[in-house]
């Protein structure tokens, strides 16, 4: 297949993961608090340690290769913070309560006291929330598949975990506001369509300065809004969820699963 429509589809596959938590939400009366603080652990595991153990020590070795080996690695580590001043800064434009990763009231019980109006607006805002979130999560998959595809893999898988739950926090308000399944669903996937966007963007626009630097930068740029948001969305919100020992053993356990696909796969 196509490199570029490989990386096309995997984008697809990532953002398109925001309307599985519809799905669950919708057929399960009470979340697993226990399983969502494990995957969301496991997710930011994998973020950290493909970051830190191939990203950045990638991004060294193909800046230096150009630039030589103080200059690349100068540009590599201002790259990696850029990163998450980046995440932050988009973190920042987003009121707390309208931040995506920040979950709550995933329970019935929990819901049903909101009027339906403000149910209704919860829900419209949080998924364009979460696709202001997604769009540079689509650039960073494109990015990651054209580069390698086996670091890509593992990353793709990460974003699509914790793009579940962003799925929910989008389906309950919606789907108690209207009664509609179908309506909830509906809004749940659209935010998620942000993600390939982005990698439409990507390839319409990057595709024709798109080197060897360029993808030194970049990956270095992805790998600090990955630490950004596991550091300071993911865990945090997993520890929420369930007994903070669980986030840890779900990060623990993606760590393990991003090293072994980089050694086998």
């Amino acid at each position: 297949m196509n490199s570029v429509v490989l990386a096309l589809l995997l984008s697809a596959v990532a953002g398109l993961s925001t309307g599985l938590g519809s799905l669950i939400t919708l057929f399960t009366k009470k979340m697993n608090k226990d399983f969502l603080a494990v995957s969301l652990g496991f997710s930011a595991g994998i973020m950290i340690y493909v970051s830190l153990i191939e990203l950045v020590p990638e991004a060294q070795r193909v800046l230096s290769k150009g630039m030589g080996n103080k200059i690349g690695e100068i540009i590599a580590i201002i790259a990696f913070f850029s990163g998450m001043v980046l995440a932050g800064i988009i973190d920042r434009i987003l009121p707390e309560e309208k931040n995506p990763h920040d979950i709550k009231q995933l329970e019935i019980n929990e819901v049903t006291n909101i009027t339906e109006k403000k149910l209704m607006r919860v829900g419209i805002i949080t998924a364009i929330a979460i696709a202001i979130h997604n769009f540079p999560e689509g650039i960073a998959t494109f990015i990651a598949v054209l580069h390698d595809s086996t670091v890509a893999l593992p990353i793709v898988l990460a974003i699509a975990m914790h793009n579940i739950p962003e799925g929910i926090s989008v389906a309950v308000p919606i789907y108690y506001a209207s009664g509609s399944k179908r309506k909830a669903i509906l809004y749940s996937f659209l935010s998620g369509l942000a993600e390939p966007l982005g990698a439409l963007i990507s390839y319409l626009i990057l595709m024709p300065f798109l080197n060897e630097s360029i993808y030194g930068i970049l990956f270095a740029i992805v790998a600090g809004i990955m630490i950004f948001i596991s550091f300071d969305e993911l865990l945090p919100s997993a520890r929420e969820f369930g007994e903070h020992h669980l986030s840890i053993y779900g990060m623990f356990g993606g760590m393990l699963v991003m090293a072994l696909c980089l050694i086998f796969i």
